[in-house]
This record gives structure tokens, sequence and C-alpha cells, in this order.
């Protein structure tokens, strides 16, 4: 399967653009009638915390760090800097994402925005409600 690979313990690379054939590995599926854009929409609504990066990316890193020290133990997906484009716009009050729109990590579909997002969240007290209202953690 030359478009779903393993990149690390906890990170798929996936290319979004049309494969060649269709394939499935760890619950997640390309459908090679789909747009790049809609392949994202289709996997922020299957998974409830999903992280969309660069590989080597060291900001995804620290995203997943805190998530994980939560306890939630979100899907990665690094995506080609050509597929980076067909990500939903992040909220306006991410300047950091706004510059760069990865990573970008999504709770229960919606778009939280980059690092300085999702530590705001944190720090404010709103993420763990959040994880727990969208089933990804349980208190």
């Amino acid at each position: 399967m030359q478009d779903l690979r393993s990149c690390s313990d906890d990170a798929v690379r996936l290319h979004l653009n049309p494969p060649s054939m269709g394939a499935t590995s760890g619950g997640l599926s390309i459908d090679e009638e789909e747009s790049v854009e809609t392949r994202i929409q289709r996997l922020i609504s299957e998974h409830p915390v999903i992280i969309f990066s660069r590989s080597s990316c060291c900001m995804c890193h620290v995203m997943k760090k805190l998530l994980a020290t939560i306890g939630v133990h979100p899907t990665v997906i690094e995506l080609e800097d050509s597929e980076i484009a067909s990500l939903p716009s992040p909220p306006a009050q991410d300047s950091l994402s706004a510059k760069n729109p990865a990573p970008a990590v999504f709770i229960g579909g919606t778009s939280i925005g980059g690092l300085e997002s999702l530590v705001a969240l944190h720090v404010s007290g709103h993420l763990v409600p959040k994880l727990v209202e969208v089933g990804a953690l349980w208190v």
C-alpha cells in the first residue's frame, strides 16, 4: 500500500492525492473517487481527536505529548506540503495557525487550530471537558 504507511508508532503518512488503488489500514481508508478535501473532511468526522501535520514537526510532537499527558492518543496524519492547502481554515484567533496551517488539531470535528490554541484551551481549563464531550476521554 503505497498511499498509507506508518511513519512512527503513532503517526501515519497518508498521501491524499488520488491513489492508484483503494487502500485501508488501521481504520483509515482511501476511496479513489474522493477529492483531497473530501478525504480530509471524512477523516475529521471519523476521529474524535485528529492532528494533521508535516513530517518531523516539533509542534505536532508537543501537541501529542500534551494530549498524551491528559490520557488522549490522537490520530496523527502527516501530510505532504501540497496537501496542507486542503486543510480547513483555522479559527481566526490563532495567529500562528493563520500563517502556518499545519499542525492543525480537530476535536469532535471542530478545528481547534494549532499549538497556540490547543495550549490556550488547556490553560483555560476547557480542553478536558471538550475531550470528555466528544468521547475521547473518560473521567
